[in-house]
């Protein structure tokens, strides 16, 4: 209460200064009332500089958040078999390299076969060859002999070595069973596979999809009038039903340039980072995207610190301690939490910012 009290006591000296040190837009300042009035202003007000920038426009567009699909990994099986085991969720975060699945499979039998018979083939080439070399160096053998047991052992060990890097593509746990691994860390946000399912190699569906969601994608529905308006660069900002108060701020890195003959509208693609996980793909997205308008340049100062009153709007400028002046200005249009002026403003000059309405209330009550 006494808070209350204090910010109620603090308005009314306001006014009470203000209304005696300025009449209307006179810069008249009662020198009894300096000393009050600036601990009122370091209590109350905030003061902004106007500037002068270029002129930035906005074109609203609604769109979805999609996956990033430089950040997405398709897993599909490397040979038919029956699922034996399922190592994961939809929805679970996994590590890459972390398993997901462990397939039983004839194929990979094969391929173990094929390892040992591989490893014994070379066992003996390798064998053969330093026999041959002993006797080389003996006298024993000529080095006709001798250079095709070192090329039995060379081609014994390329075949040796095709067949490890098979097993150790599919995962081979043991002579029947392959696991299968995540390529990426991310969430699995598709399961096409359940447990004891049995399929083929040759299927249409990937097994399971992992999605590295810390990069995410918003594709906005650009209309026919505004693509001169949209260009790869441009700075948009994102938000979303279930996260109305919290923007996330990307650029627009792709164009599609086709219009879609069903919607009748092109898409844009924004890069964004999500790093807490919030965006979630299929959400509904509202997608603000600014542009320049050529070389324009305005006054640019805070959208509150402008005050609008009786079909017109002004700010208050600041002199100096205890002199406020209302002054009339011409709006161009407000963009993104700033408003360029068109006229009645020039650059370098003081305009209360915070709790102009306070201000103006005094000085024109």
């Amino acid at each position: 209460m006494n808070g209350i009290k204090y910010f109620g006591f603090l308005i009314l000296m306001l006014t009470t200064a203000l209304l005696t040190g300025c009449g209307g837009s006179e810069e008249k300042t009662d020198p009894d009332n300096q000393e009050i009035l600036g601990d009122v202003f370091n209590k109350l007000i905030t003061l902004d500089t106007v500037k002068t920038e270029e002129v930035r426009n906005e074109i609203l567009l609604t769109g979805k958040i999609t996956y990033d699909e430089n950040h997405i990994a398709k897993i599909s099986p490397m040979s038919g078999g029956i699922l034996e085991s399922m190592k994961v969720e939809l929805g679970d975060y996994v590590k890459k390299g972390q398993v997901l699945a462990i397939i039983r499979s004839i194929e990979t039998a094969e391929y173990s076969n094929q390892y040992t018979a591989a490893l014994s083939n070379y066992e003996i080439a390798k064998k053969n060859s330093e026999v041959t070399h002993e006797m080389f160096q003996n006298g024993l053998s000529s080095e006709k002999d001798y250079l095709a047991s070192q090329q039995e052992l060379v081609k014994a060990n390329g075949e040796l070595q095709r067949i490890k890097e098979i097993l150790s593509i599919y995962g081979v746990e043991s002579a029947k069973r392959y696991t299968v691994r995540s390529p990426i860390d991310g969430f699995v946000v598709e399961r096409n596979a359940t447990q004891n399912m049995v399929f083929r190699a040759d299927g249409q569906n990937n097994l399971f999809t992992v999605a590295d969601l810390r990069y995410i994608w918003a594709v906005g529905n650009v209309t026919e009038s505004d693509i001169p308006d949209v260009q790869p660069g441009y700075l948009a900002r994102v938000t979303t039903v279930s996260y109305p108060d919290k923007a996330y701020n990307g650029t627009i890195s792709r164009v599609m340039n086709v219009i879609d003959s069903a919607s009748k509208v092109m898409k844009v693609r924004i890069d964004l980072a999500n790093p807490d996980y919030l965006l979630k793909p299929e959400m509904f997205a509202n997608i603000t995207v600014y542009y320049n308008e050529g070389h324009k340049t305005m006054a640019c100062i805070p959208s509150e610190a402008i005050i609008f009153d009786k079909n017109r709007n002004y700010v208050m400028v600041f002199y100096g301690k205890g002199k406020i002046v209302t002054r009339e200005v011409e709006v161009y249009h407000p963009v993104g939490g700033k408003t360029y002026i068109q006229s009645g403003l020039k650059q370098g000059e003081l305009i209360v910012c915070k709790n102009a309405l306070v201000v103006y209330n005094a000085l024109n009550s």
